[in-house]
């Protein structure tokens, strides 16, 4: 008896797996695509066009037991029609188009004479060799930083340009120049699509663990969007760590600054009420932590700290360990997190880890302590125009009972603030000063 006929897919139900592949494969089927092509722009537009392919002919013939493949086949095929095509209106175009052909012919021999089906090797070195050859282009310091962002998101985590301008407040527009003009950096100044060589590696590494710290302080911080941004974040981190792992290429900062981001997004549950109010760190139910990102990212923390190589990022995991260690507040060890932010500042001196130190001291050795280096601070400039600063200034002055200052303090970061859970905190904060007795 013959095997039964699968039932068909419908075309809601093709169009849900194909988005679903997208998110998953379209940063690999790109990367490889960016090595056969040379070209960013060409590569995507093929690796589109083979997902509108997949779309028309997989209701037909079924969706393949290995999509990847097929789809940088396929892909392949449609970059050198369009090239032929184009081919007729000038002699370079058809010289370019006759060079890629035999590029990606001997790529084919070479994966025969491997025994492997062409660029089908599920996991393989050499697609993964594609995606950190992709990422490290992408991060490359002659690119802006919010063109690095925006070039990162769309071509390595497969964002839509729409959803990474809703996450970053800016127009699709906007967002659709900052990588057009990414882009046209990376051509203009031929960057290649490479990993740095040994003696680089590290210097050219920051560029990309900023790029996903940066990713990941937007999703941390953002209204709506902002569950999505730090997922992205973290996935990029496993996918580096991963990546690097398989060269056996060893970069504790890179387990420092996925522990980092585990340990922060373990309290985003219990980070804001059902209505979408900011709950301060004191006031947080941590029975509602993630538990399992807790560990794992403590895990991470230990490890890049045993290495005695890390740098900002583990020192950041680290502190954020102990508060993640702590049952309560009260309990916390201020005096270890004192420390550690000492050790910060010695290797990246910075005003708002300055005022970090500062609310650390406050909490173990009193608010006068803490205000006072938060008063200096403030008087030297570099934080006149953060809220976060007069917020914590405001903080400390109620503690103290000096009313009218935490008043002006609240009212101050107010001012400051554009975020509107941070914005609706602070307004309750006033209110609740106003309705103090005698003030």
């Amino acid at each position: 008896m013959p095997p039964p006929v699968p039932e068909p897919l419908s075309r809601t139900q093709l169009s849900t797996t194909i988005e679903s592949l997208y998110r998953s494969e379209s940063g690999r089927v790109l990367a490889t695509l960016v090595r056969l092509l040379g070209d960013l722009d060409l590569a995507e537009e093929a690796m589109h066009e083979a997902f509108a392919a997949a779309l028309e002919s997989w209701p037909q013939t079924g969706i393949p037991d290995k999509p990847r493949p097929w789809l940088i086949s396929t892909a392949r095929f449609k970059a050198i029609d369009g090239m032929r095509r184009r081919a007729r209106f000038g002699g370079t175009q058809k010289d370019f188009a006759l060079y890629t052909e035999a590029r990606m012919n001997e790529a084919q021999s070479n994966a025969a004479r491997t025994n492997q089906a062409f660029l089908g090797v599920e996991d393989g070195k050499e697609i993964e060799d594609d995606r950190l050859r992709l990422i490290f282009t992408c991060c490359h310091p002659a690119l802006p930083p919010e063109g690095q962002v925006a070039l990162t998101l769309r071509e390595i985590c497969g964002l839509t340009t729409e959803e990474i301008a809703r996450a970053f407040l800016v127009t699709p527009a906007t967002l659709a120049q900052r990588i057009v003009r990414a882009k046209a950096l990376i051509r203009d100044k031929a960057i290649p699509y490479q990993v740095p060589v040994s003696q680089e590696l590290s210097a050219r590494l920051g560029a990309v663990l900023l790029v996903v710290y940066l990713i990941f302080n937007e999703g941390y911080s953002a209204e709506t969007t902002g569950a999505e941004l730090s997922r992205e974040a973290i996935r990029l981190g496993r996918l580096l760590l991963d990546l690097l792992q398989t060269f056996q290429i060893t970069e504790p900062e890179v387990m420092g600054l996925l522990g980092l981001m585990l340990l922060q997004e373990s309290r985003r549950a219990a980070r804001t009420s059902p209505d979408g109010d900011l709950i301060l760190l004191e006031q947080q139910e941590r029975s509602l932590w993630n538990r399992e990102q807790i560990a794992e990212g403590i895990a991470l923390t230990e490890s890049a700290l045993r290495s005695r190589r890390f740098g900002a990022y583990t020192l950041q995991a680290a502190i954020a360990a102990v508060h993640a260690g702590s049952s309560s507040v009260a309990s916390t060890d201020w005096r270890q997190i004192t420390l550690l932010y000492d050790q910060l500042l010695r290797i990246q001196p910075s005003p708002v880890v300055e005022l970090n130190r500062a609310v650390a001291i406050a909490m173990c050795e009193g608010p006068e302590q803490g205000l006072c280096l938060i008063d200096d601070l403030l008087a030297r400039g570099d934080l006149s125009q953060y809220h976060l600063a007069h917020s914590a200034r405001a903080d400390l002055c109620r503690r103290l009972g000096r009313i009218p200052e935490a008043r002006a303090s609240y009212e101050k970061a107010l001012a400051l603030a554009r975020q509107e859970p941070e914005r609706r905190f602070l307004a309750r904060r006033l209110e609740e000063l106003n309705k103090t007795p005698g003030n």
